[in-house]
């Protein structure tokens, strides 16, 4: 690891302070180009960063595998990777949507994890959507408690659960990690008792989409986007919504300005700011974007600038859901309190 990365542990082992997302490098935002996420992924590792976050649906596997070949050559003990499933999709048909966190499953899901990755363990493995509302979590997570006694994976996380799904979980094996969204303009995890509890329990919080899908870097703009850009569908980049939230951008470039960094690193010193036991993937499919977001680990807020960005952007001021309706339904999001009218 590069000398002077600031670290922050996961469970018992130490990783760098912000970690790298892998998502955006094979779908999702555009037309992939594996060759540059491969330059980036090494970039990162040489870096400082060796925490790597992918998942099972993440181009139906083939992500694990870019994040695979690019990590080959360096030591295995040096580098930290979370995987995650439970999520139902199919390469033959691309409509199909669905959650599965039954035993059978999630062993299924692990092992076929560790064959596209290669590996021998997984360092962190999160059930990647919740299902029934929890009903069955306890059931899931022995089942994960039995592959890490086989040492198939290292620590158990969850992505996307609420605060009593993460009690009952961490009641059966402890819970190392919980991953959701989170940003200066998705605060929901402040106020619904997400953050609270990873505090308490000890728990590592992992904010992905930490720069708002990018949109807080000012430097998106939907009619620019490709067709295939997930973003051109979502509802906080449409109509009205984007107008006001662009409002919210505005605050943060201003800021940015002042104080002599980009609007990124504003966003990302914010997230960081938020607590030692914090720890944010943003994703970048360029290494020019990534040495920028690294760099975020030096700007170091005071009170009142962490006043100001709060006046900027309060909780609950983005307008518009953070997903289509649809998956809002699927995923169970539906009662996300952090504004949830879509218009």
């Amino acid at each position: 690891m590069a000398q002077g990365m600031k670290l922050r542990n996961i469970g018992s082992t130490k990783v760098s302070a912000e970690g790298l997302g892998c998502m955006g490098m094979s779908e999702s935002y555009g037309t992939p180009d594996l060759e540059e996420a491969r330059r980036t992924i090494k970039a990162a590792y040489r870096a400082g960063i060796n925490f790597f976050d992918t998942a099972d649906i993440y181009a139906y596997g083939d992500n694990e595998i870019l994040v695979a070949e690019a990590l080959k050559e360096f030591p295995r003990d040096s580098y930290f990777i979370a995987t995650k499933g439970g999520i139902l999709r199919d390469r033959v048909d691309p409509a199909l949507r669905g959650v599965d966190n039954s035993p059978i499953y999630m062993i299924s899901a692990v092992n076929a994890s560790l064959a596209r990755l290669k590996l021998d363990y997984i360092d962190l493995y999160y059930i990647h959507r919740i299902a029934n509302g929890g009903k069955e979590i306890e059931s899931s997570i022995a089942a994960l408690a039995e592959l890490v006694k086989a040492g198939k994976i290292r620590n158990i996380g969850l992505s996307e659960a609420n605060e009593e799904t993460i009690r009952k979980a961490h009641a059966i094996h402890p819970i190392a990690a919980v991953q959701t969204e989170y940003s200066l303009w998705r605060r929901d995890p402040e106020t619904d008792g997400v953050m609270e509890t990873c505090r308490e329990l000890g728990i590592t919080f992992i904010p992905y989409s930490p720069l708002g899908r990018g949109f807080l870097t000012g430097t998106i703009y939907p009619a620019e986007l490709e067709k295939d850009d997930i973003r051109k569908a979502l509802p906080r980049f449409q109509g009205e919504n984007l107008k006001h939230n662009m409002e919210i951008v505005k605050g943060v470039q201003k800021m940015a300005t002042e104080k002599g960094c980009t609007p990124a690193q504003l966003a990302l010193a914010w997230v960081l700011a938020q607590g030692n036991n914090v720890i944010p993937i943003p994703g970048t499919k360029r290494e020019k974007y990534l040495l920028e977001n690294i760099a975020a680990l030096d700007i170091d807020l005071t009170d009142e600038d962490l006043n100001r960005l709060d006046r900027i952007a309060p909780i609950g001021s983005a307008k518009g859901t953070r997903y289509t309706s649809a998956s809002m339904k699927a995923f169970g999001f539906e009662n996300d309190t952090d504004n949830a009218e879509e218009k």
